[in-house]
């Protein structure tokens, strides 16, 4: 008996008490941990360091919450912003189109198709699921186009349809009133 609650109290503090250990512990010494406020660019970079990953999260989610006017003033900061190369410059435009309106969607998509090979490979599969993920919203505004077409044809039958039934009832009056 007494071994037993010995091997549940063992248990229960084997599988409960990790978050009582130090973070440094847990997840590695101090240089390897890095704060999502230390990886907040305002405008990522191919940097292949700690923040590579967190720095194009943290500008996909602004990108998303961002305007108008914070997408234009992104590019115009990127058309000065010094030591990026094309691809880094391509692929923060196709982040910057691809919550932007649904013309600039099929810019943004080509430019994913386009320059994601060029990025490092730490940010490739990131890049490829946003490309998929837009190429999905593509989708779905095409078939919202297709059934707003197809609802507007079925409008205008059902208009047709009810002006002759009332052309027919009219004709069927005036025939049981003779």
């Amino acid at each position: 008996m007494m071994l037993r609650t010995l091997c549940v109290g063992v248990a229960v503090v084997w599988l409960g008490g990790c978050q009582y250990l130090p973070e440094q512990i847990v997840t590695g010494t101090e240089n390897e941990t890095v704060s999502a406020d230390s990886c907040q660019a305002l405008i990522p970079s191919f940097e292949e360091d700690a923040c590579l990953v967190p720095s194009w999260v943290g500008f996909g989610l602004s990108s998303q919450r961002g305007d108008d006017e914070w997408r234009r003033q992104t590019l115009e900061g990127l058309d000065t912003a010094p030591n990026k190369s094309e691809a880094e410059r391509q692929l923060i435009r196709a982040v910057v189109h691809s919550w932007g309106s649904e013309r600039e969607w099929a810019e943004a998509a080509e430019l994913y198709r386009t320059y994601t090979h060029a990025a490092p490979a730490g940010l490739q599969p990131l890049l490829l699921y946003w490309r998929n993920e837009l190429e999905g919203r593509r989708s779905l505004a095409r078939q919202n186009s297709r059934s707003r077409d197809q609802l507007s044809v079925l409008q205008r039958e059902n208009t047709e349809l009810a002006e002759k039934l009332e052309a027919l009832t009219t004709i069927e009056r005036n025939m049981n009133l003779r």
